[in-house]
């Protein structure tokens, strides 16, 4: 049970400004460094739904607005482009403040925009409350990342990197059924005040089980508002990095946010199936994710991270290229993309959180955040301009989306092997 919460104490952390002290130990107990991961797991996972809900949504959203694919792709890619802004804009305090009191002022403003895109009258009203969502959910995205490598060893921390990300398990195993099931019954705006709802879940338990992290604030000062982000982008390595992530968000992205538009509109699944496809590929991540954290680093991330990937493209050309199906045939397809799409995902974040210099990681990692959603906003854009509907509301060129996912995928692989790891012994 979560304890009560003291209102006067909650507010006075939402609001007030974090002071420079000397930095603390994150050294965690198993116990302290368990909860501490699940809860980072469980503000991933109200974010991640949030996100993800609008790919199953497209039939509905496209039908209740009478919008098409390249309408539906700016739906979408509304929330990067905002994370995007956000990260630059977050590179120029993040490292400045305690990241607990941080995350959690993000979370809360995060469900706040949520409830704005439920609440939303039209179309244009939800991109700007989807862009709203996607500033603070950028934040959050990048800050979680960071609290994982400030705390937890390298040596554990791909596997750290997978318990959180068993987040995008869960909530296609529970929190997209449950979501479509609420607006098959209740409408659309259902699953967006459910997240919000969630949201204030989560602070609480937020409140309640994650340390504070001060060990970046220093007595140094900085020269300007933006010499940490200068500095991080004259790291040659750091720009690397960046790179990297980019591409690998980038061969994802092209592909996922049209896949049950495809998979109802090509494929031939019926809309009440699709709560079973999120519900089956989530599943079989969710027991993935935790391995393929543990064998990176039994094995080496690096080397791990070039065999899931390689790996990964034979699902992204079987799905793109997919005519009518079975639902069982269809859930083998679907469900090894998601299993080695977001399982290259576990090496590569350690491997990209472990390239910073631990005093810039947290500008580091708001950067990568800007840069992912950039990835992640072109790629959904690319692929809305590459892909159309047909007379019959078929979709014509995916098959062209899939071959772009693939050279972008192994730019990637190629492009790993020259980032340097920083801290292999913390």
């Amino acid at each position: 049970m979560v304890e009560a919460i003291d209102h006067a104490r909650l507010a006075r952390i939402l609001v007030a400004l974090p002071a420079h002290t000397p930095p603390m130990s994150t050294a965690l107990s198993p116990r302290a460094e368990r909860f501490f991961l699940l809860t980072l797991a469980g503000i991933q996972f109200s974010h991640i739904l949030d996100f993800m809900i609008m790919m199953p949504l497209g039939p509905v959203l496209m039908k209740e607005f009478g919008i098409g694919t390249h309408e539906f792709g700016l739906l979408v890619a509304s929330y990067s482009f905002s994370a995007a802004v956000s990260g630059i804009l977050a590179a120029t305090f993040v490292d400045l403040f305690e990241r607990k009191r941080l995350l959690l002022i993000g979370f809360a403003l995060f469900g706040l925009a949520t409830l704005a895109c439920g609440l939303a009258p039209g179309y244009s009203t939800l991109i700007v409350a989807r862009g709203l969502a996607g500033v603070f959910g950028g934040i959050m995205g990048a800050l979680v990342q960071t609290m994982i490598a400030d705390a937890i060893p390298f040596s554990r921390r791909a596997r750290a990197s997978g318990i959180v990300s068993s987040a995008f398990s869960i909530s296609t195993i529970a929190g997209v059924p449950l979501s479509l099931w609420l607006a098959n019954h209740l409408g659309w705006r259902a699953p967006f005040i459910f997240i919000a709802v969630l949201s204030v879940v989560f602070i609480a338990v937020g409140l309640r089980f994650l340390p504070e992290l001060r060990h970046h604030l220093g007595e140094e000062k900085r020269a300007h508002l933006l010499s940490a982000t200068f500095s991080v982008l004259g790291d040659g390595n750091h720009l690397r990095a960046l790179l990297f992530s980019a591409l690998i968000i980038f061969s994802g992205f092209t592909v996922i946010p049209y896949i049950t538009v495809y998979a109802v509109n090509n494929v031939g699944i019926a809309l009440q199936d699709i709560p079973i496809v999120y519900l089956v590929g989530g599943s079989a991540t969710f027991i993935s994710a935790r391995l393929i954290g543990h064998w990176a680093d039994k094995h080496g991330k690096v080397e791990l991270y070039r065999k899931v990937a390689l790996l990964a493209m034979l699902p992204v050309l079987a799905l793109t290229h997919a005519g009518p199906l079975p639902l069982w045939g269809w859930l083998i397809c679907s469900t090894s993309f998601f299993v080695l799409i977001s399982g290259r995902m576990i090496p590569a974040m350690a491997i990209i959180a472990s390239s910073a210099q631990p005093k810039l990681r947290g500008t580091f990692m708001s950067l990568n955040g800007t840069v992912q959603s950039l990835a992640m906003g072109l790629a959904t854009s690319l692929a809305g301009f590459l892909i159309s509907l047909d007379d019959s509301g078929r979709i014509v060129g995916y098959p062209l989306v899939g071959y772009v996912a693939v050279a972008a995928n192994l730019v990637a692989v190629w492009f790993v092997s020259r980032i340097v790891i920083h801290g292999r012994n913390a």
